[in-house]
């Protein structure tokens, strides 16, 4: 079965298409800067080679008809025609507390993903063009819908409930609701598979540590606790993203500086965070660089309160779970960062964590593998994530009638 991913963004839509019972991947690449007028598809290629042509596109249908037209290509596609596409998974960022699974996606699902555009602006029309543009270009086509927040769904109300008057959440659903579920499901499943063992019976904290980054404390296989909440805003220092950040400190800023909600927006999604506090680089690479080889105090800075806001998630959740069994690295920083693995390891000693620094050095650029020496109380394990894959599966159980 080939199954078309989608992950569509406000200006851009990345796509794979995966053979899902060999899990061969066919094609991938993406459509970047949509609407304006240097946008472009960037292909992928097996050998690592890529290729970029120039479209400029208006609007998220063209974007899809040009990853279809690309996967037909007589020169570079893949397959010889679009029939050979058996469904479409789509990454749909915000679900609610409508969805605690993912969906083959009906006219009611799309009114349900449409009533939660007030509480996630910023992703879910893009995700809903994406559908909208596969309904014109492939009619008939299955697709499904995966949602960031569904994994966190089992989350008790003592955690996601904010201490806030009750009727903002009776009457605006304001609650945690977490995100990068996709990715902390798949590495939940993942690690235990790799240590020979089920989710079942073990506490796990799942450090999705990325631009974006998050953190989950999971017990039994579900989501208990999660770092973001309403927004993928709150929680864990980020590239560009704040996270937790005293709300009267903003409304100190905002009256002072006479800057709107939306002003502020901007300030604590796109100007904070690593890049904030070192004015130089969202890019952890590039704060590492400049903190070790140059000496450049901010990015030192920057890099110590990075990594101690992952230490207290990792502190606090291994209380909330009454202990930690596994603690699991991914994400673009948590897969690649091997700095930062090994000095937040340092610090977790006592919880009975020790690692083979040497061991970890080496994972990176796409290795995975346990990191935790054979006398460690906890189980350490870089992993990487594969968000993808999991939208494919979840895709091919629900168009043959399973459970996803």
């Amino acid at each position: 079965m080939n199954i078309l991913v989608l992950n569509c963004g406000s200006s851009s839509a990345k796509y794979k298409l995966i053979e899902i019972k060999e899990n061969k991947t066919l094609a991938e690449g993406g459509v970047e800067k949509i609407g304006l007028p240097d946008g472009f598809i960037k292909l992928k290629f097996d050998d690592g080679s890529k290729k970029n042509i120039d479209l400029g596109l208006t609007d998220h249908k063209g974007a899809i008809k040009a990853i279809l037209d690309a996967l037909v290509h007589p020169e570079y596609g893949c397959i010889k025609d679009l029939k050979e596409i058996d469904a479409v998974g789509h990454r749909v960022v915000h679900g609610g507390e409508k969805f605690s699974r993912s969906v083959l996606i009906t006219d009611e699902v799309k009114d349900m993903i449409r009533e939660c555009y007030g509480i996630a602006p910023l992703h879910n029309p893009v995700n809903m063009a994406g559908i909208e543009a596969i309904e014109a270009v492939l009619p008939g086509v299955p697709q499904v819908g995966v949602f960031d927040t569904a994994f966190h769904q089992t989350m008790p109300k003592s955690a996601f409930m904010y201490p806030l008057p009750m009727e903002y959440y009776t009457e605006d659903h304001v609650r945690r609701y977490g995100f990068h579920g996709t990715s902390h499901r798949f590495v939940t499943q993942r690690v235990c598979e790799m240590l020979g063992t089920t989710p079942e019976g073990k506490r796990i904290i799942c450090c999705h540590i990325g631009n974006g980054a998050s953190i989950s404390a999971v017990k039994d296989g579900k989501s208990i606790d999660t770092t973001m909440g309403l927004t993928p805003t709150e929680g864990l220092m980020m590239g560009t993203r704040s996270g937790d950040v005293d709300p009267g400190a903003l409304l100190f800023l905002m009256e002072k500086y006479n800057l709107s909600p939306k002003d502020m927006l901007n300030i604590i999604n796109k100007k904070s965070g690593v890049l904030g506090i070192t004015g130089l680089s969202s890019d952890m690479r590039d704060v590492v660089d400049a903190a070790e080889k140059d000496n450049n105090e901010r990015a030192k800075l920057a890099l110590d309160m990075y990594e101690l806001r992952i230490l207290k998630y990792i502190g606090a959740y291994a209380a909330e779970l009454g202990g930690v069994d596994i603690i699991a690295f991914t994400g673009g920083v948590g897969e690649n960062q091997y700095q930062t693995r090994k000095r937040v390891c340092r610090q977790l000693a006592y919880l009975g964590v020790k690692i083979d620094e040497e061991l970890n050095d080496t994972l990176w650029r796409g290795k995975e593998g346990e990191i935790s020496l054979p006398d460690s109380k906890v189980k350490v394990v870089v992993v990487l994530t594969d968000e993808e894959y999991m939208i494919a599966r979840d895709t091919e159980a629900i168009v043959e009638g399973r459970e996803p």
